[in-house]
């Protein structure tokens, strides 16, 4: 984005530089030579942060590893809540119950992932154990080789997960994730 001083000068738009307004097209037309003269800079557009770990993609504001029992702005927990035919003299209505409200952590979340990836990578797979059990027919050599490297990385990857004390952390291992495909 270009930049003249403090203000973010936008493409297609006129702007004033002291007594001289520039008209719309003039960033798209002018030199590199002719904005440095007057002040204009090239700044890149700042780096997002991945939206899965961090809130608004804001590097300064990371996503909870671990999971949290809701509380109100009083500090009172806050309980799911479920329909009760009866509340309200009969007409119904939503009461607490027993279970605190808990928003889940990161660690929770990225296991659940892994999980979820593993089932699916295993569903591929899932008709040799069926026709084993069936019809006795063996599972070959390199299918069970394979549903083992998946179990064998689901589990490591759990394991990390539940050992990383920091974002940074949590996203290396996600990042090294290999299925074997």
């Amino acid at each position: 984005m270009y930049k003249l001083g403090n203000l973010t000068l936008r493409i297609g738009r006129s702007f004033t530089v002291g007594d001289v307004m520039y008209p719309s097209n003039w960033l798209q037309k002018s030199t590199e030579a002719e904005r440095t003269a007057i002040g204009i800079t090239w700044e890149d557009d700042p780096v997002r942060a991945d939206d899965r770990f961090y809130w608004d993609g804001d590097i300064n504001n990371p996503k909870a590893l671990e999971d949290v029992n809701a509380v109100d702005e009083d500090g009172n927990p806050i309980y799911v809540q479920e329909y009760d035919a009866t509340a309200n003299n009969g007409e119904g209505g939503m009461v607490d119950t027993d279970e605190q409200l808990v928003t889940r952590g990161l660690k929770y979340t990225m296991q659940q992932q892994v999980k979820d990836t593993a089932g699916k990578l295993l569903a591929q797979t899932d008709w040799y154990v069926t026709r084993l059990n069936e019809k006795t027919t063996a599972i070959p050599a390199d299918v069970t080789t394979k549903r083992d490297a998946i179990r064998t990385e689901c589990d490591r990857l759990e394991t990390a997960i539940a050992g990383v004390a920091t974002v940074e952390a949590l996203i290396e291992v996600m990042n090294s994730q290999d299925w074997g495909e």
